[in-house]
């Protein structure tokens, strides 16, 4: 994660999701088309033009996990964005100008049962989930956006007693 001043317009706007069963363990994915080790990671996606951070959540979840936002509550958002910049390798394979993602996380306390998460719901990009420790979920996730994932777990560890 970058600490130093960065200019908002080469980063992807986006927003992370951090959704914990009521036992407060926390939806992990695993990414379909994957390449090599770390393929699982907690939902995220892109932040539309105009849209809220919290309502693009919302959608989010719906479209990567099949969940209804009247199964959700909103726990807490960070106030700032969390950023990581894209491997060479991962540049090239991306269109469009960004050299990373500016994240706005959110921790969901998940309201349903195990059969409303449905990966098939939009076109997935998972091709299985499982409830995880909050503290494993960096060991599992690229290198790259690890720190990131580190920092998540810091702030919301509150939400997985």
């Amino acid at each position: 994660m970058s600490t130093k001043t960065l200019d908002p317009k080469l980063y992807r706007p986006n927003v992370g999701l951090a959704l914990f069963s009521e036992a407060g363990h926390v939806f992990v994915g695993r990414r379909i088309n994957g390449r090599g080790a770390f393929q699982w990671q907690l939902p995220q996606g892109g932040i539309d033009e105009g849209e809220d951070p919290a309502e693009a959540a919302l959608r989010e979840l719906e479209e990567e996990v099949g969940v209804s936002p009247k199964l959700v509550e909103i726990l807490e958002e960070t106030t700032d964005w969390l950023n990581y910049e894209f491997p060479a390798e991962v540049k090239r394979r991306l269109p469009g100008p960004y050299i990373g993602q500016r994240q706005k996380w959110f921790a969901l306390r998940f309201k349903g049962s195990d059969s409303d998460i449905r990966l098939d719901k939009h076109t997935p990009e998972f091709d299985a989930w499982r409830w995880a420790e909050l503290s494993e979920i960096p060991s599992l996730i690229v290198p790259f956006k690890r720190p990131v994932y580190e920092e998540v777990a810091v702030r919301f560890v509150r939400w997985t007693g």
